[in-house]
């Protein structure tokens, strides 16, 4: 079967490791930014969907030492890109290389794009349009110590994507970030949750999408394997209609959410409507100062602010007094 490669956050892995076997797939490794496992298509479409903390599900095609452009340009012109894509789609080609010959990432994306479309040139005597913002096919090429590893890009969009979130404060936290730290929590998914600064609410809709069984891709209008010559309708309708099955219409419990700012609030409860898990959450305007516990027993998770992207370090003395 073909091998995936799930990436995520540092400090995520290991749970996503946990969360891939609980989905049923077998034979995975973890490396530091992600963890490979065994799949068909099938299997593809599935974590696309169901993967709450992965950021993209990669499909390695080629790995090869290059130490020069034209041993760059010759390893990629070998394999067959023109099975992925037709002459009227786009493609895009993502970059980076650490400690390589090659230090120009620009340069490399370049003569990987030219090793590519000269393949196509030469079969049908036209070749793809790049387009760097909505590609039909996205290729990530990664070169460490003049090793090189090149991915087809199934997600398209990051999967923190989820699509629920119009509108955020500040500093948001990434959807899957916030799904790995209620995983990481060990939350049982039966007790109450409280945020008691919960923001444009994240960290909650997260946990109610887990605990109602939504599929955390279900608000997504589409990946990027849809795009593919190789995208069955039929089997990603399966898939779908099988995520829709496992969905709980409601819980014994409820999830709460605090904030002093208002109109964040507003933003969390829209954002909680739009994931389709604004009847488990309720908000609340309130400071944590003055907070009583909304039940006598439960979890708390939290993302309380620590000055680094928002400033204002001496404003943040008062709210951990």
């Amino acid at each position: 079967m073909p091998q995936f490669l799930a990436s995520t956050a540092t400090g995520l892995v290991d749970a996503l490791e946990v969360e891939l076997i609980q989905l049923g797939f077998e034979k995975t490794v973890k490396m530091s930014s992600g963890v490979f496992f065994d799949a068909n298509w099938e299997g593809a479409y599935r974590a696309n969907l169901q993967s709450r903390l992965a950021s993209r599900i990669l499909k390695p095609i080629l790995d090869f030492p290059a130490y020069n452009p034209e041993e760059l340009y010759n390893n990629i012109r070998k394999h067959d890109f023109t099975k992925y894509i037709n002459l009227d789609q786009t493609l895009k080609i993502d970059a980076s290389v650490s400690d390589c010959a090659m230090r120009d990432q620009r340069f490399v994306a370049l003569k990987a794009k030219d090793a590519i479309v000269d393949q196509f040139r030469e079969q049908f005597d036209a070749r793809p349009n790049v387009d760097s913002d909505n590609p039909h096919l996205k290729i990530h090429i990664k070169g460490i110590k003049n090793q090189f590893h090149v991915m087809l890009d199934t997600s398209g969009d990051s999967l923190f994507f989820r699509g629920y979130r119009k509108e955020a404060g500040l500093a948001p936290m990434k959807e899957n970030l916030a799904a790995g730290l209620v995983k990481l929590a060990d939350w049982d998914q039966k007790t109450p949750l409280v945020d008691p600064m919960c923001g444009s609410g994240t960290i909650l809709i997260e946990a109610a999408m887990m605990a109602l069984k939504v599929a955390p891709g279900s608000n997504r209008k589409q990946f990027g394997f849809v795009h593919l010559k190789n995208f069955d309708p039929d089997v990603w309708g399966k898939v779908l209609d099988e995520a829709a099955d496992q969905e709980l219409p409601e819980l014994d419990f409820k999830l709460y959410g605090y904030d002093i700012d208002r109109k964040v609030l507003q933003m969390a409860k829209d954002n909680a409507k739009r994931a389709g898990v604004d009847h488990v959450i309720e908000f609340s305007h309130e400071s944590i100062s003055t907070l009583a516990p909304p039940v006598e027993k439960g979890l708390i998770i939290t993302n309380p602010p620590y000055g680094a992207r928002l400033g204002e370090e001496d404003m943040l003395k008062d709210v951990y007094k």
